[in-house]
């Protein structure tokens, strides 16, 4: 265990989250103060490289290679939005546009942002990881000695080091790392070191005009649960929408999914290395069948529907980590064209346009106790299809128990596909029955609704339907 707490001498806290400050605009203050200013302060602290006076700084290397941190503070403070006010400009000959106190000095607008009021004066931030040695812990012991403030300078503050959880850190006010949760707090990561020194660098050879703005890669947003959030279920996430710059026909949805998993496995390949196995499927550890879907998106469930390919979507499974599914929206982003097979065609990140309706992500996403399918569903076994075996395709899926079903072998909704054998099965696999599938819900269920054997290549996808 390492735990740094952070008292507020003053009881408040006033730093900037964004950037955002000097605009007017900022209405809430940052809070629980980042790991990554934490980190920043200990760096200023002492210094780096030659500029150590108490330390020799290698304890900031084994720092800033610690995951997240659990964070204990107060979850609900008081965010007290401040008044704009006029200060000094110090310039170096007298104006005459002076202000009121000073005379021969000018004045310049200073909106000093939003200051934080807790109920609990101490932040604690904790590594549940092997104590660090001697040496480290009294390194950085005595960096956190010599900080004097975070964030703005009338935010003074005590830290201490220790190997131990403060008694005043509990669970009930721990902002925890978690991919599924929804508050953003900036951490540290391998690397920051550097960029710092980079930075201070550029300051000393340029002056006031090097901001931190101008350094993006010192920002690592990570997603925390806050302190009496409920844990959101992880059904997987759409990591890439994607946009086809001309309509196919929905007979191709064989061709259109390969290719577009060749191309996301080969640009994976050329931005971040070797693909994992939740892309491609080959030796996979993980248990069912959670990999990746590559799903093409018809135009179906209208009255002038024509079951045309509009766009792609690329679907990431449950338990993925954040890089996971950065690295995967990386590679379906740099996917610009798909060619082979008959096909030839330019592919886009989807911006916010509303048309085509096919390719918006709501129309997958929204709630709905009904959902039919688009492209044919493949069983899973060849036997009869029941309740109980589409149940079993459902608890596959990720989803819940339908409470009832119908299966044709011809289409529910127009603009759904019709499909030959040879456009569904592939020759290198067994042959399987397919059919159309309309799920009811005893609650809605979020889509997007994918359902069968073939739901990594884009069969069985379902579109809502009101009841």
């Amino acid at each position: 265990m390492l735990a740094i707490s952070v008292e507020l001498l003053h009881g408040t806290f006033r730093g900037d989250p964004d950037g955002t400050a000097n605009t007017g605009r900022l209405i809430r203050g940052e809070w629980p103060p980042s790991p990554a200013r934490l980190f920043a302060a200990l760096v200023a602290a002492d210094g780096t490289r030659d500029r150590c006076r108490v330390t020799d700084g290698a304890e900031l290397a084994w720092f800033e290679r610690l995951p997240p941190p659990v964070i204990h503070a107060h979850a609900k403070p008081c965010h007290q939005r401040l008044e704009p006010r006029y200060v000094v400009r110090h310039e170096g000959t007298a104006s005459k546009s002076t202000h009121q106190e000073y005379v021969g000095r000018s004045g310049a607008l200073n909106r000093p942002g939003v200051r934080v009021t807790p109920r609990s004066p101490v932040v604690v931030y904790s590594w549940n990881t092997e104590s660090p040695d001697r040496a480290t812990l009294v390194a950085l012991g005595r960096r956190a000695a010599r900080i004097g403030y975070l964030g703005a300078s009338d935010s003074p503050v005590r830290l201490r080091v220790t190997t131990r959880l403060p008694v005043s850190a509990t669970e009930n006010d721990a902002f925890i790392p978690d991919q599924l949760g929804h508050t953003v707090i900036n951490v540290s990561e391998p690397g920051d070191l550097r960029m710092l020194d980079r930075m201070y660098d550029t300051w000393i050879e340029r002056g006031a005009s090097v901001s931190r703005l101008q350094f993006p890669a010192l920002r690592h947003g990570r997603t925390y649960l806050a302190p009496g959030s409920a844990k959101p279920v992880d059904r997987g996430e759409v990591a890439a929408w994607l946009r086809l710059a001309v309509a196919l026909s929905g007979r191709r949805i064989s061709t259109v999914t390969r290719l577009f998993k060749e191309a996301v496995l080969s640009q994976h390949q050329r931005l971040h290395g070797e693909p994992p196995g939740v892309l491609h499927g080959h030796g996979f550890n993980g248990g069912g069948y959670d990999i990746a879907r590559y799903l093409a998106l018809p135009d179906v469930g209208h009255r002038w529907s024509r079951g045309r390919i509009h766009g792609l979507a690329l679907w990431m499974p449950p338990g993925c980590d954040v890089t996971a599914r950065r690295m995967a929206r990386d590679a379906a982003f740099a996917v610009n064209r798909l060619i082979g097979g008959g096909v030839d065609v330019s592919v886009t990140p989807r911006e916010d346009e509303d048309r085509p309706l096919a390719a918006h992500p709501d129309r997958w996403r929204r709630k709905s106790r009904a959902w039919v399918t688009a492209f044919p569903a493949i069983h899973e076994r060849r036997r009869t299809l029941d309740l109980a075996e589409v149940t079993r395709w459902c608890l596959h899926a990720g989803l819940p128990e339908p409470v009832t079903f119908r299966s044709t072998r011809a289409p529910l909704v127009a603009g759904a596909l019709d499909l030959a054998p040879v456009e569904v099965n592939r020759r290198s696999r067994p042959a399987l029955p397919y059919s159309h599938v309309e799920l009811r819900f005893a609650e809605a269920v979020p889509g997007p609704v994918v359902i069968g054997s073939g739901r990594q290549r884009g069969f069985g996808l379902c579109i809502p339907v009101d009841d």
